[in-house]
C-alpha cells in the first residue's frame, strides 16, 4: 500500500503550524469591496466619517491663533486686551476738550442753517405780499379756462399733440369696457325677466284650461252619472278649434 503523507491526516491545526499560515495567505488574497470616493472630493473625510475638512480648518485656524497669543504673552507678560477706547491720564483734557469743541461747532452749525431757513421763508412770504399789493384792483378777473383756451389757439398744434390729445388714457379705456359690460349685464338681466314673465304667463293659461276642461268634464247629472251632453259639446268645440 502506497505511503500515506502526514500533512494531510494532521487535522488539528495549531497557531505554529505551516498549514494555518498557508490558510491565512489563502483567505488574504481574496479582494474585498473598496469604499467608492469622488474624484471631487478633495477634503480628507466627512464629519459623520470623524473630522471633516471645516473641523480640521478651524482646528488648524484654532491652534495659530493660540500660537499667536502665547508669543504675546511671551513679550509682554503684563498687557491686557483693550476693548475700549481709553485716553491716556495725561492727555485725557486735552481729548475731552476737543470733543467739546466738535460738539459746539456741530450745533452752531445746526442753529445757522436753521436761521437761514428761516430767513428765506419770509423774504419769500414779503415777496408775495408786495406782488398782491403791486396788482391792480380795477382789473377784471380772467377765468383760468378762458386764458388756458386761449393759450392752447395761440400755439401751433402739431399733428404729434393732436394724436396725443385724441389718444385715449388707460383710464378712459376701462371706463369704456366697464360701460360695455354693464350694458351687456343689462340687457342680459332684461331679457331674463322678459322671458320669466312670458313663461309664468304661459303656465298660468294653460292651469286655467285644464281647471275649466276638469269642471266640464267632471258635471254629473242628478242621477251621479256623467253628463255626456257637455262632454259632447266640448269635443266639438275643440275640433271646430282645430279646424279652425
Amino acid at each position: 500500500m502506497a505511503p500515506v503523507d502526514r500533512k494531510t491526516t494532521n487535522k488539528n491545526f495549531t497557531k505554529n503550524s505551516k498549514n494555518w499560515k498557508k490558510g491565512k495567505e489563502s483567505s488574504a488574497g481574496v479582494k474585498k469591496n473598496r469604499k467608492w470616493i469622488s474624484q471631487h472630493k478633495v477634503f480628507e473625510g466627512s464629519v459623520k466619517e470623524g473630522q471633516g475638512f471645516a473641523l480640521k480648518r478651524k482646528q488648524k485656524v484654532k491652534y495659530e491663533y493660540n500660537k499667536l497669543l502665547k508669543k504675546e504673552k511671551k513679550r509682554n507678560p503684563d498687557s491686557k486686551m483693550l476693548y475700549k477706547e481709553e485716553y491716556p491720564e495725561h492727555l485725557k483734557h486735552l481729548y475731552m476738550a476737543e470733543e467739546e469743541k466738535l460738539k459746539k461747532e456741530a450745533w452752531e452749525n445746526r442753529v445757522n442753517r436753521t436761521k437761514h431757513r428761516m430767513q428765506g421763508q419770509e423774504t419769500r412770504d414779503e415777496n408775495e405780499a408786495d406782488e398782491v399789493v403791486s396788482e391792480p384792483t380795477d382789473s377784471t378777473p380772467v377765468a383760468p379756462e378762458e386764458t388756458a383756451d386761449a393759450g392752447k389757439e395761440s400755439l401751433p398744434m402739431s399733428n404729434r399733440m393732436k394724436k396725443k390729445l385724441q389718444k385715449k388714457t388707460s383710464y378712459q379705456k376701462t371706463k369704456e369696457e366697464f360701460e360695455k359690460i354693464k350694458e351687456k349685464r343689462k340687457k342680459k338681466k332684461e331679457e331674463y325677466l322678459k322671458n320669466k314673465q312670458q313663461r309664468e304667463e304661459a303656465i298660468k293659461r294653460y292651469k286655467q284650461k285644464k281647471m275649466e276642461t276638469f269642471q266640464i268634464l267632471s258635471k254629473k247629472t242628478k242621477k251621479g252619472q256623467p253628463n255626456l251632453n257637455l262632454q259632447m259639446d266640448y269635443l266639438l268645440q275643440k275640433i271646430q278649434g282645430k279646424q279652425k
